[in-house]
């Protein structure tokens, strides 16, 4: 059976389950389970991370850039390279964390935010003054923080980094302070967001527009039934889709890492080169601190800049592959399908014509149509980047959430039952898929859950 046949198995009407029992053979013995009780979150996958390797089609020369791009993403920054074992130079005067792969690790490089938060760690290291706020905990998720107006009411939606490098060993005469976070809580105009994954990248740059488009009208008639909708977020130059970030703001990921270096760590770069921060007293370096090293006497490249190798690490990397296949998971997955989750979480997509070798024509299996979908307001944060209203987030790619560890953009839950439920409150596009899941009985709820964990 087609994943579109399957979907059709589902038939609603003004988001009312219709057809529940044809979910297993043994659904209409079942009790619907509204609050979830009789079934559990089957906790994070174990064994090996499946993730964080390269493509394995590509050539020898192209793996070994892969090698040497993920060294550097591994890479911990000092104000100005002279701390010993923290050779990346440019950290700072604000920023979130001095290593790409402190953020992006769970469950191996590239990943999303690990168990423990290296972010208390750096807050002080080397003798930095900085307090902890009150959302950074040693257990919880990596975040960035935003603010969602200006003193003024105007919209603000700009990252506030948590750090500044005032006290640092190698940061003499700086004074800056940290922003205001506490006020900014009280106020109800802090947001958070936590590091999504970069595994599989270079197979989502490489999806055409047109196979997005037309996967997200597929299938029409379904989607239309259940109120789910869908747009894509576009660039403001050429119009083409982007697709990287909570609410695919980026177009590239040589964009993302470029902005990503400067705003989480402060390293101003060729994309990025000026400094967020105008105190002068706390800039140590030349702009751009990241940038293309030239020979001065042969004019030769001697090494490309870091955001073109993070880019390169998240291009050559292969997405997450999931534990094998049984009748468990396989019962999961038709559930998967038939409530409606591959309505916006669509399973395949396929690349078009790509530079790198083997990925040309490849389908892959990200779980995720790319596109942006109102969440409504128990989601919603309030934040606009570019199309994206301040409810509408890109469907969060479900490939690899088998490891993950915390859930939704803020990192509000571990429990995956609860990010579930999470999706459906006024205005989302998601309510009637949560209805029909709240509907299932207690085994299919159950089974849908270890699917998940198996991606």
């Amino acid at each position: 059976m087609s994943r579109l046949q399957s979907l059709h198995i589902c038939v609603l009407a003004a988001g009312a389950l219709v057809a529940t029992t044809a979910l297993t053979t043994s659904a209409s013995a079942q009790t619907p389970t509204m609050l979830g009780a009789q079934v559990h979150d089957p906790g994070v996958r174990g064994g090996p991370a499946g993730a964080g390797g390269p493509l394995p089609e590509l050539n020898a020369g192209e793996k070994a850039f892969f090698a040497a791009s993920r060294d550097v993403f591994q890479e911990i920054d000092s104000v100005s390279g002279t701390i010993s074992g923290e050779n990346g130079a440019g950290l700072g005067p604000r920023f979130n964390m001095n290593s790409c792969g402190g953020c992006h690790a769970q469950p191996d490089v590239g990943g999303t935010s690990p168990a423990v938060n290296p972010q208390v760690a750096v807050a002080t290291l080397h003798g930095a003054k900085n307090k902890l706020p009150a959302f950074i905990t040693l257990n919880g998720p990596v975040r960035e923080a935003r603010f969602v107006k200006n003193p003024d009411g105007t919209p603000d939606g700009g990252v506030h980094d948590l750090f500044v490098i005032t006290g640092r060993s190698d940061a003499p005469g700086c004074k800056i302070a940290q922003p205001d976070f506490a006020s900014a809580i009280a106020g109800n105009n802090v947001i958070f967001r936590i590091p999504t994954p970069v595994f599989g990248a270079g197979l989502v740059e490489a999806t055409p527009d047109d196979a997005l488009m037309d996967a997200l009208a597929q299938p029409g008639f379904m989607k239309s039934q259940v109120g789910v909708s869908g747009r894509f977020n576009h660039s403001g130059n050429d119009g083409t889709i982007t697709r990287f970030g909570w609410k695919a703001q980026n177009k590239s990921m040589l964009i993302f890492a470029g902005e990503a270096y400067n705003v989480e760590q402060g390293v101003t770069n060729e994309n990025f080169p000026n400094e967020r921060e105008t105190d002068r007293k706390c800039q140590f370096n030349g702009l751009p601190e990241d940038r293309t090293q030239i020979d001065p006497n042969t004019g030769a490249v001697t090494a490309v800049s870091d955001i073109v190798s993070f880019a390169a690490f998240a291009r050559l990397s292969n997405g997450p592959k999931p534990a094998p296949i049984n009748a468990t998971f396989a019962r999961g997955s038709q559930v998967f399908q038939n409530i409606g989750c591959a309505l916006c979480h669509t399973i395949d997509q396929t690349t078009g014509n790509s530079a790198f070798t083997g990925q040309s024509n490849k389908t892959f299996h990200p779980y995720s149509d790319f596109a942006l979908h109102d969440m409504g307001q128990g989601l919603a944060d309030g934040i606009s980047q570019g199309a994206a209203t301040g409810s509408e987030f890109r469907s969060a790619p479900l490939w690899g959430v088998g490891q993950r560890i915390f859930f939704l953009h803020d990192g509000r839950t571990k429990d995956l039952v609860g990010a579930i439920r999470d999706h459906a409150s006024a205005g989302s596009e998601a309510n009637a898929v949560i209805n029909n899941f709240n509907m299932l009985g207690a085994s299919d709820q159950q089974a849908l859950l270890n699917f998940l964990r198996s991606l």
